[in-house]
């Protein structure tokens, strides 16, 4: 999207999720000097990258001389946030979107950040025209999303809050997780597993790549004697993509329906 207004600021550091992403979308690369991780898309990659894993390393943000960081509820340690506040450093705090409805709100809060508010109205009605068709899948389909990290060995079920419930009611399936569980993180044990049966798991690329692939996924306890496992019917989105809720949340919709429809047919 080309941009139509001046930002109030020429060195941008976002860390809030989706954030650098968002700025972009809305014609406003330029001004961005540093980002998070997890915004790892083609059109970032010239942009520094600021964190060490999700940590904020305060040193490499000074060194950049930014006009202002931009963070949200998960960015910390507070330790590294308070060296940048001594620093005299700008810094904006947006809301935290764990569901599409948030989207509008998310790109709406960054626009005001920056001063560009007419843009952020703009990029707001590109994205709401590409939700007037979302592929639905077969209606009664479950789906339990796996948060996965085999060399730390965290392995936790998505339920209410998670953001992938907000994902899969969008494309007409089930989720499982957020069915039984009310916190959106729930460890995974066989029991859990198997007391959900979900017809697919759906995981993040990285996450199924830590635990060997889908042999690794299919041989964790519990994950083999359910329907999703006994048919391998695993979906795999990228990290930096499935919970990111920013420009590209909608099109991921339709690849998502497309490949449980894949999954399921095999």
């Amino acid at each position: 999207m080309s941009a139509s207004q001046t930002p109030q600021f020429s060195r941008v550091v976002a860390l809030a999720n989706g954030s650098a992403e968002i700025i972009a979308s809305m014609g406003h690369l330029d001004i961005l000097i540093g980002r998070d991780v997890a915004s790892d898309t083609p059109e970032l990659e010239s942009v520094e990258v600021v964190t060490s894993g999700h940590q904020i390393v305060a040193e490499k943000i000074l060194s950049l001389k930014p006009d202002l960081v931009i963070i949200d509820e998960s960015s910390g340690p507070s330790s590294a946030l308070k060296v940048l506040e001594a620093a005299g450093i700008r810094i904006t705090k947006i809301s935290e979107a764990w569901q599409l409805s948030q989207i509008d709100r998310k790109v709406s809060e960054l626009a005001q950040a920056i001063g560009t508010v007419d843009d952020g109205k703009a990029l707001t009605a590109a994205l709401q025209m590409s939700t007037t068709e979302i592929a639905k899948i077969p209606t009664g389909k479950t789906i339990a999303f796996l948060y996965l990290r085999g060399g730390s060995a965290v392995y936790l079920i998505g339920g209410k809050g998670s953001g992938t419930d907000s994902l899969i009611t969008a494309i007409g399936g089930i989720d499982a997780g957020a069915q039984k569980f009310e916190n959106p993180f729930t460890p995974m044990t066989a029991e859990a597993i198997a007391t959900l049966n979900p017809d697919i798991f759906l995981v993040m690329s990285k996450g199924l790549e830590s635990v060997g692939g889908v042999e690794g996924l299919t041989a964790l306890p519990g994950v083999a004697q359910t329907q999703a496992g006994k048919n391998r019917a695993i979906v795999a989105v990228d990290d930096s993509l499935l919970l990111s809720f920013g420009p590209r949340s909608y099109s991921l919709l339709a690849a998502l329906a497309q490949s449980v429809e894949r999954v399921l047919s095999q």
